[in-house]
């Protein structure tokens, strides 16, 4: 290739937004290439135009065997959830950025944005959404026509997210551009252009659930014992899956939800994936997930059926079986990544002694607790334990070599 490809942000402005260099290194180029919208703003160039559309490995494979002077173009600053980076891992090229879309929307709020969480919707899917934010601060969301401000206010309204007031930028930079501060209940009613940005700030403080939530907090069958995963073997537990932030989990017989739910406040980038056949104990679970604004995948269905629609976990929490711990436990080993755990709560001997059994025979490391917890009690003006029933948390990791 004989010259250093360019690739240029612009904004909304078309033309005005650039540099007066920019604008020349564009005229004097060969070959203009950029999404339909950005090569409108050029309607004299004489070279040739390329549309960029679909996937980028073709514009890569063309940029390769080029040997004139091209220019890119694309929409504010392309290292910013743009092409930018990708390009420049593949050919030769040099960046130019404009402001980011995020910029100019925190700019329009008069705010600092060095403290905000950003986050793309843009082409994805929203689940997971009310973790990665809760107790943030400051969240920028880039959305889409699917994901738009309206569907965003109804998503948070589900979990009571009341705390944010929005502020919608919509057309940054053009001449249409309209920006403007909006409840969610508002926002959830309006109709907005697809090009936009949202903008949630914390306006008042929301309840806050650290690790090891209380039992009484969670929804659960009543007056049953025993189908809560509780809290000191929860916290245990958890540990144990040894958990990262974008880890995917599995939490097989999940009740009421107890275990999914912590793993999503850690695993927050990551993806959790629940499975309960018991009905009943389903609809708690969803009522926990709304109180403690968690959005996961929950299915209804006894394993090991269900278990292959699940993408391959990084950690397996199993609270319960139902009979078919050799069949749950042979899909879980052969399907955990590379390093991952499985965590197994088991209640009796007999339990424990198939699990490791199970185990060893697919080739897995077992590592046991025997957790014996008791609770203080007051009786009259002084105090006792209440002793829980004692779970064996067996925690497997596949051999090295295996």
């Amino acid at each position: 290739m004989s010259e250093t490809i360019k690739l240029i942000g612009i904004g909304d402005e078309g033309k005005a937004s650039l540099l007066p260099h920019y604008v020349k290194w564009i005229y004097e180029s060969e070959v203009l290439i950029g999404g339909e919208r950005q090569l409108s703003f050029f309607p004299d160039y004489e070279g040739e135009t390329r549309t960029i559309k679909g996937g980028l490995g073709s514009l890569v494979d063309e940029l390769r065997q080029e040997g004139r002077r091209v220019v890119i173009l694309a929409s504010g600053d392309p290292l910013f959830y743009g092409i930018g980076s990708y390009l420049a891992s593949k050919v030769n090229i040099e960046i130019h950025p404009y402001v980011s879309s995020i910029q100019l929307a925190f700019a329009r709020m008069g705010e600092k944005w060095q403290d905000a969480y950003v986050i793309s919707l843009h082409g994805r899917s929203m689940r997971g959404l009310a973790q990665r934010i809760d107790g943030k601060e400051k969240v920028a969301l880039l959305t889409d026509e699917e994901n738009n401000p309206a569907k965003i206010a109804s998503y948070l309204l589900t979990y009571q997210m009341t705390e944010y007031r929005a502020f919608i930028a919509e057309n940054l930079g053009g001449d249409t551009e309209r920006c403007r501060w909006m409840s969610l209940e508002e926002m959830a009613d309006e109709e907005f252009s697809p090009l936009n940005i949202v903008i949630l700030k914390k306006t008042e403080e929301a309840k806050v659930w650290p690790l090891g939530i209380d039992d009484e907090e969670f929804v659960q069958r009543k007056p049953d014992k025993g189908l809560l995963t509780k809290r000191e073997i929860r916290i245990l537990s958890i540990s144990a899956l040894n958990l990262k932030e974008d880890s995917v989990v599995w939490d097989i017989g999940t009740c009421t939800g107890s275990v999914a739910i912590e793993a999503a406040k850690i695993a927050t980038e990551g993806q959790v994936f629940a499975i309960e056949k018991n009905e009943g104990d389903l609809e708690n679970c969803r009522k926990n997930l709304v109180k403690f604004r968690t959005d996961i995948t929950v299915l209804h269905g006894k394993a090991p059926d269900g278990l292959e629609s699940f993408p391959d976990p990084d950690a397996v929490f199993i609270g319960g079986t139902a009979g078919g711990m050799e069949d749950i436990l042979a899909v879980c080993c052969s399907r955990l990544r590379e390093n991952g755990r499985i965590v197994l709560n088991a209640a009796t001997i007999e339990n424990l002694s198939e699990a490791l059994e199970v185990f060893h025979k697919n080739g897995f490391n077992t590592n046991i607790t025997l957790a014996q917890i008791a609770r203080s009690k007051p009786i009259l003006n002084l105090t006792r334990f209440d002793a829980l029933n004692p779970i064996y948390i067996i925690t497997a990791s596949r051999k090295k070599g295996e």
